[in-house]
């Protein structure tokens, strides 16, 4: 379940590696300030740190980028302190217990994981929140920096007649895509199960019993707040679902927890944080009724026969979404799905999906749709809908475009992202020069005869 959008864009300059040579080599580093950045010095230390992690992924000597690249995020971090550019708490846990439970995964259990980075596990994400806020900063302040930068349409007709052709943009093939959805019937004894499980959790809440948060790392069935102890971040309520917003909104006492709420996710329970203007913070709680193979089944057995209808031509596809599908966010849409991208900040809607967009929309789907003709009508399939819920459907693979440079005609929006990505840069680049210029800044002799990325370091 997703009630808030994640960031999908994060700078370069991190992810750990469990290596116990990288640590035991950090051990015996002698540490010294090699770069000083106005009040902040860079380490030796934290160059090896960062040598070590990415060994021979460095384009280059890595004395000499990853200083440079040090120096680049504390300008930007210290800009961010003076424009009030804040990073909440509960977006980096986010990806810290991400990353966490990625190398346990790799090195096997948490006990393999502290040994090969000798380190306990508080100080394993201790470490990974530091880095996180301080990418996740630099993100937001460069978000900033370049949130005015558009591209006009005569810039991008100007871009794309002075491009050589194998400049282009290489596009991959894309796909539209119709979907007709039923939902199989959830019986009123699996609701009422779920309810009176929710009270449970809300008796015991109260009591004093268990806290909310140890219940929802438990129990809810909303992975992503889950590791937080079902925690959200500050949200309006235009961000929520509105059965969800019509109960959190209607709370004024923090630490009591709600009635039970239904959204189109399932069920919730939701504890008050704060209020702050029009935003609230708060935790819930999210169980699903289960779904029984025979109801399934039967879905199946109804979709099976309405594809068989559209393909003797009783009905087209259009008519039966409308008649028969149970999905709201395309059933005014012919059951045409659309793919909302963010690119540098900016929301892009298309009904053209990458395969491996559609593979990320869901599985279930990109493997139907991968082996069909366009126009075909496939065979009913179960796949898991963007609420995170069992739903039974069949698909049209309305058309495919195959791979190609980009045109300006079918590929006008990726042109003027590209646009807007180099304006962009130039933006970063002048406010670069510009901090170098009126930054103190100190360079150990013994690392300054190296080609910077962005001349000017040394005065």
């Amino acid at each position: 379940m997703k009630f808030y959008g994640r960031y999908i864009y994060l700078v370069c300059l991190s992810l750990y590696s469990i290596s116990t040579l990288a640590q035991t080599a950090l051990n015996n580093v002698i540490d010294e300030v090699v770069w000083v950045v106005g009040d902040d010095a860079i380490l030796k230390s934290d160059v090896e740190k960062q040598r070590l992690q990415f060994g021979s992924s460095v384009p280059g000597n890595p004395y000499c980028i990853i200083p440079e690249q040090l120096a680049i995020q504390k300008l930007f971090i210290h800009q961010a302190a003076i424009d009030s550019i804040e990073v909440s708490d509960a977006e980096i846990n986010q990806y810290v217990e991400q990353k966490v439970n990625e190398n346990i995964l790799l090195a096997g259990s948490k006990e393999k994981l502290e040994e090969y980075m000798q380190m306990t596990m508080t100080q394993i994400r201790e470490e990974y929140f530091d880095q996180y806020k301080n990418e996740m900063t630099m993100l937001k302040m460069r978000e900033k920096l370049t949130s005015d930068v558009k591209a006009t349409p005569a810039e991008v007709r100007r871009y794309f007649k002075d491009l050589p052709e194998d400049s282009l943009p290489l596009i991959p093939t894309q796909v539209e895509v119709q979907l007709l959805v039923q939902q199989p019937r959830v019986h009123q004894e699996e609701i009422d199960r779920v309810k009176n499980t929710l009270r449970e959790y809300a008796e015991r809440v109260n009591s004093g019993t268990t806290s909310f948060s140890t219940l929802a790392r438990l129990y809810s069935e909303d992975t992503a707040s889950a590791r937080q102890g079902g925690e959200m971040p500050y949200m309006g309520r235009a961000e929520l679902d509105p059965g969800f917003a019509g109960v959190v909104f209607s709370m004024t006492d923090p630490g009591k927890v709600s009635k039970i709420a239904q959204s189109e996710f399932g069920f919730h329970i939701i504890q008050l944080i704060d209020k702050r203007g029009d935003k609230v913070k708060c935790r819930h709680i999210l169980k699903r009724p289960e779904i029984l193979q025979e109801d399934i089944d039967t879905a199946m057995v109804h979709l099976d026969s309405i594809a068989e209808a559209i393909r003797r031509e009783k009905v087209t596809f259009d008519e039966a979404v409308s008649i028969v599908s149970d999905d709201k966010e395309t059933r005014n849409n012919h059951g045409i799905l659309s793919n909302l991208k963010v690119s540098d900040g900016e929301r892009i809607t298309t009904t053209r999906f990458e395969m491996s967009e559609l593979s990320t929309y869901s599985p279930e789907l990109a493997r139907v749709i991968s082996t069909m003709e366009i126009g075909e009508i496939s065979k009913p399939f179960t796949m898991i809908n963007s609420k995170g819920k069992t739903v039974c459907a069949i698909a049209k693979l309305k058309n495919r475009i195959n791979s190609h440079r980009a045109s300006i005609s079918e590929d006008y929006q990726i042109l003027k992202s590209q646009v807007e990505g180099e304006k962009k840069e130039k933006v970063i680049l002048d406010w670069i020069k510009e901090k170098q210029r009126t930054t103190y800044i100190r360079i150990n002799p013994d690392w300054s005869t190296c080609e910077f990325q962005y001349p000017g370091w040394i005065k």
